[in-house]
């Protein structure tokens, strides 16, 4: 699980009563009181997303408008390339990017999701840096672009082999959706933005409602017997199974996308010999790695045991050297797999799938084998 804050005046989303009407364990996350499991467990949460649908309440997480003074969505794309290393302007009406803010030497201030809704673009970013990135995008962009936060939003997940005929249900036009496709939506009665992503590997759905109708949306969803309400710690091990970064742990300010393993989100025409090549924060370094590589690389990792190996354990090159060569920034235990899994940075000459090192725990060297990410294959409807 991601670390838990310890806040005392913790902010409730508009689904909060829902979650404690409904048994939720509520722990204090990003400054939120959020459910980290329901009576069901962490356990049988994940593998019922996996097989059928899981609910998700994410609406901690920042939901901002990027709207053009000019009128043109385009200036407003052209604009958000100055603070981001991917191709906005290629994101045509009704799809959205994966995209990460970077900073002057490469590293990584937030990842984002970034849809255009034909006249604006709309951002998803993460709970714990919200804030700074408003202020971030206002003290690079208020020049162009006005930034309106939309706090009077939720937003839920519904993921998992069975969330399009449970959406269906509801009369929702989504089957003929791909993935990745964004936009405004109507969800039966409910006027929504809808997406067709997530961050579990499964297919499925991020929807954004108005606060005021998210509790009536999110009970007609969970009326359907294959939708189950899933809490934080299943939604850490979807993800983790998924080979997904969680921002603060497996991504931050002191790893670049190429470190990370991101090579995939920043296209071409961002790279050098690109149309628009560079004109980001810290292109030197990342555009460099690019031609050169990085000195270390994120990594899949499987233990040959039962026992998981925890965000932290140190890494080594072999089971007697004394420096450690880098450190697990995600582990924890596979249920899909039934069997730990986890993710970390090692230096590039020992990223290869293969390559066996060694983790600390509890005093013990456990051997750890690099591995292919995703563990478990993704089910996205392309």
């Amino acid at each position: 699980m991601p670390a838990l804050q310890t806040e005392t005046a913790l902010k409730h989303t508009p689904l909060h009563a829902l979650h404690v009407a409904r048994g939720g364990k509520m722990v204090p996350f990003a400054g939120y009181d959020m459910p980290v499991q329901y009576a069901a467990g962490v356990l049988k949460e994940h593998l019922h997303t996996r097989a059928s649908a899981g609910l998700f309440d994410v609406s901690h997480m920042g939901q901002i408008a990027l709207k053009p003074r000019s009128g043109k969505v385009e200036d407003v794309a052209l604009a958000l390339e100055r603070l981001v290393p991917q191709d906005i302007l290629a994101v045509a009406p009704g799809r959205q990017r994966y995209a990460q803010f970077t900073q002057d030497d490469g590293g990584i201030l937030d990842d984002l999701m970034v849809a255009n809704f034909g006249d604006h673009l709309f951002l998803v970013v993460n709970a714990a840096c919200k804030t700074e990135d408003e202020a971030h995008l206002r003290a690079h962009l208020s020049d162009s672009c006005i930034i309106e936060p939309l706090t009077g939003r939720a937003l839920i997940a519904l993921q998992g082999p069975k969330a399009e005929s449970a959406l269906a249900k509801l009369g929702a036009d989504v089957a003929a959706m791909k993935f990745m496709d964004a936009g405004p939506r109507k969800v039966g009665t409910f006027d929504c933005f809808v997406s067709r992503s997530g961050y579990t590997g499964e297919d499925g759905f991020e929807i954004s409602v108005p606060a005021a109708q998210a509790e009536a949306l999110v009970s007609r969803l969970l009326e359907n017997p294959d939708v189950l309400p899933i809490g934080l710690g299943a939604r850490d091990s979807l993800r983790l199974e998924a080979g997904l970064c969680l921002y603060g742990h497996d991504i931050d300010t002191t790893t670049t996308p190429v470190e990370a393993a991101l090579e995939w989100s920043v296209q071409k025409s961002r790279r050098k010999g690109g149309a628009r090549a560079g004109g980001f924060p810290g292109a030197a370094k990342i555009l460099g790695q690019f031609e050169s590589g990085a000195a270390r690389r994120r990594v899949g990792l499987r233990a040959e045991g039962r026992a998981p190996v925890r965000e932290g354990a140190l890494l080594f090159a072999d089971a007697t050297s004394s420096e450690p060569i880098g450190k697990v920034t995600s582990g924890g235990f596979g249920p899909s797999l039934n069997a730990p899994v986890a993710m970390g940075y090692v230096p590039n000459p020992l990223a290869a799938v293969g390559t066996t090192v060694f983790a600390e725990v509890r005093g013990q060297r456990l051997p750890l084998k690099v591995s292919p990410t995703p563990f478990v294959p993704n089910t996205y409807k392309r």
